[in-house]
């Protein structure tokens, strides 16, 4: 048991997390070194039958990086800025790491909270938008780890959060100083990770937008963004870390296709703004900053990419605010949820309808 956990306040009524008794970042974990890669990958892509030959093609990826996931660290520091900034609000409960895909697992973290006697738990998940693979599965995934010992209740999307969208228009804006290309033939590329269509049309609770609200929040993040941090500077949403067999379709363009296209056009630089991940991991270190850039290059494109939300202030305050919030909605408190203007709020409680699983409908969730 980690000594970060310490047994449930006998006064959980003085905290102003109440009526919860701990906190788990729930992430999605990553590989510590080469060891670890296949292991890893397995566990990801268990039940998809997908060949170890396969996922060894993947695996090529890490061992351009010592066959080591940055997204641990990350998230170490930002367990740690959370700690923090909810102990500055006046909380004493303990904040533990939990992740779905490697070590420390759900699968022993939330069983070890409940052994140490805590009963109500609120977990505040690295993934901020809604579809199956961003959230759903999350709950998934935080119900088989729960069991019947704890409850444990989770923070809405936070996408649309201020917060989110202040820490993004501050990497966008540093990127952009670095760009030497006048704005007029600049543009802004926003990237989020590609799912399968279907995915996408069945994200967000009914009644959702055809397209879906994966796409919906991605496109009213991004145009936030762009309005903020380059209001003369076009904008365009790309896709990256597309898999699956070619004849399902997935969400479009890829990013390097969209590169292609905007040299084309007579675009002269870009800046790539990862909106749809809070911190770097392969998707961001691989696909953009290794593969996005080697193909801008190839086309003769100034090439910034902007830094994820990671441990920036205003983010690391918005988790906090949210799950703040969600303490005041468990003690039956109004709460008005703080989002940008003109998008939605994330749901408290997500309905059945809410980012179906299209594999296995009838898989439990919190």
């Amino acid at each position: 048991m980690s000594e970060a956990l310490s047994p449930a306040p006998d006064s959980p009524t003085a905290d102003p997390l109440a009526p919860y008794d701990a906190v788990v970042l729930v992430s999605f974990g990553g590989p510590d070194g080469p060891d670890d890669v296949l292991p890893f990958l397995r566990r990801v892509t268990a039940g998809r039958g997908i060949p170890d030959e396969r996922l060894a093609e993947v695996g090529e990826h890490y061992a351009l990086f010592g066959g080591r996931s940055p997204i641990n660290a990350r998230t170490d520091e930002l367990l740690t800025a959370l700690r923090s900034e909810l102990a500055g609000r006046g909380s004493a409960l303990p904040v533990v790491l939990g992740n779905r895909n490697w070590h420390p697992l759900l699968d022993d973290v939330l069983p070890a909270l409940a052994r140490d006697g805590h009963r109500r738990v609120l977990a505040v998940t690295t993934s901020a938008y809604p579809s199956w693979s961003s959230c759903r599965q999350y709950r998934e995934n935080l119900a088989a780890a729960a069991g019947d010992a704890l409850i444990v209740e989770r923070v809405r999307n936070y996408a649309t959060h201020p917060g989110f969208v202040a820490a993004n228009v501050a990497a966008v804006r540093r990127a952009l100083a670095g760009i030497a290309t006048p704005p007029e033939a600049t543009r802004l590329l926003f990237v989020t990770h590609s799912i399968p269509d279907a995915m996408a049309r069945a994200a967000g609770p009914q009644p959702r937008p055809a397209e879906g609200g994966y796409v919906a929040w991605h496109r009213a993040v991004a145009g936030a963004v762009a309005a903020e941090a380059a209001p003369g500077v076009g904008w365009d949403l790309a896709y990256c870390s597309r898999s699956g067999p070619p004849q399902q379709p997935w969400l479009e363009p890829d990013i390097n296709d969209q590169l292609a296209k905007l040299a084309a056009d007579g675009v002269r630089a870009v800046v790539v703004a990862p909106i749809g991940f809070v911190s770097d991991h392969m998707e961001v270190v691989y696909d953009l900053d290794h593969e996005a850039a080697a193909t801008a290059d190839d086309l003769g494109l100034e090439f910034a990419r902007a830094a994820t939300a990671g441990t920036d202030p205003a983010f690391v305050a918005a988790l906090a605010d949210i799950a703040l919030e969600r303490a005041a909605l468990a003690r039956g408190e109004a709460v008005e949820p703080a989002v940008i203007e003109g998008a939605e709020a994330g749901r408290v409680v997500c309905p059945e309808s809410c980012c179906v699983n299209l594999r296995h409908p009838g898989t439990p969730a919190i």
